[in-house]
């Protein structure tokens, strides 16, 4: 258990969006991707996710770990299947935001993204590498996002404080459900471990701080002070992913926070996080999100409307 507190300790949770949908068209995005997390509740009707159509239904919620790629069917009845891109196009089409629950009208949903980094620098839920999976019947869980939900949308001072506390709340919870429920007992173990190497968390942190310089191997063995052919290994060992992957996950993820916040060309965003060759730079980002770079830019979310 005290492993589990130093490892909810070390999370920064951040806020990202919430927002509440109706359907007006059923529809399924396949390949959904984002680099946050989200959860979305869902109020009335029910989603279908993965390629089992597995079922969420009233008060029951999904859950999806940043980086995780996850087909999504919104609304009970026959639904079109989209792309992300064609849904990107015509996304008004599907669905409908609303402030009020008074404006609630037939199937509705609502969402809350976060992100949750261990030390600053690891995507916690996306290091732990687990699947989308459904919340069942936890009050907690799902008044904490209606209660978000209401918060944006309310307009009394404060509220970006109130935002603050209540989505590292939620971020508890959910960390609570799933030691509570015993899902991915190996991986929460796996993660108790390597957050205790400080040598990890010394590469985690100097590739947090240089994503735009050369990250070899070579590179990342001296800040762990192994040899060259023992590093990867090690970080492949400890995280079970290889650093490489990792560095371009870093990469494309701070990529996405620059679109979002910044009005920096794609010549000069894919040169700050580390990509010399633009065209490169968007190939490999269009491969890993399904959309151009220029229209992540233009979008808050897939289910942002």
């Amino acid at each position: 258990m005290e492993d589990y507190n130093k490892i909810i300790e070390s999370l920064g949770v951040r806020f990202i969006k919430a927002k509440n949908i109706n359907i007006l068209k059923p529809v399924t995005i396949e390949n959904n991707y984002d680099i946050e997390n989200s959860l979305i509740l869902v109020n009335k009707g029910s989603l279908a996710f993965g390629k089992d159509k597995d079922m969420c239904h009233g008060g029951e919620v999904f859950f999806v770990p940043g980086g995780k790629q996850v087909s999504i069917t919104y609304g009970s009845s026959a639904a079109v299947s989209l792309s992300k891109d064609d849904f990107l196009n015509n996304k008004e089409s599907y669905f409908q935001s609303y402030a009020n629950d008074n404006d609630s009208n037939g199937e509705s949903y609502s969402y809350v993204s976060f992100e949750a980094k261990a030390f600053d620098s690891v995507n916690f839920f996306a290091s732990l590498d687990i699947p989308p999976f459904k919340i069942e019947d936890d009050g907690k869980i799902s008044s904490l996002i209606q209660s978000i939900n209401h918060e944006v949308n309310d307009t009394a001072p404060g509220k970006g404080r109130i935002i603050k506390v209540m989505t590292e709340q939620l971020v508890v919870e959910l960390i609570r459900y799933i030691l509570k429920q015993g899902l991915f007992v190996e991986q929460f173990a796996t993660n108790s471990t390597y957050f205790k190497d400080p040598r990890l968390i010394d590469i985690f942190t100097f590739i947090k701080e240089n994503l735009g310089e050369d990250l070899s191997n070579k590179i990342l063995a001296n800040v762990a002070n192994v040899s060259e052919d023992y590093v990867g290994q090690y970080f492949k060992m400890l995280t079970g992913i290889n650093p490489q992957d990792y560095i371009e996950y870093q990469r494309m993820e701070e990529a996405v926070n620059l679109l979002r916040t910044s009005k920096k060309s794609i010549r000069e965003i894919g040169k700050e996080v580390g990509y010399k060759d633009t065209a490169y730079f968007c190939r490999r980002f269009k491969m890993m999100f399904g959309i151009p770079a220029g229209k992540m830019r233009r979008r808050e979310s897939l289910i942002n409307v």
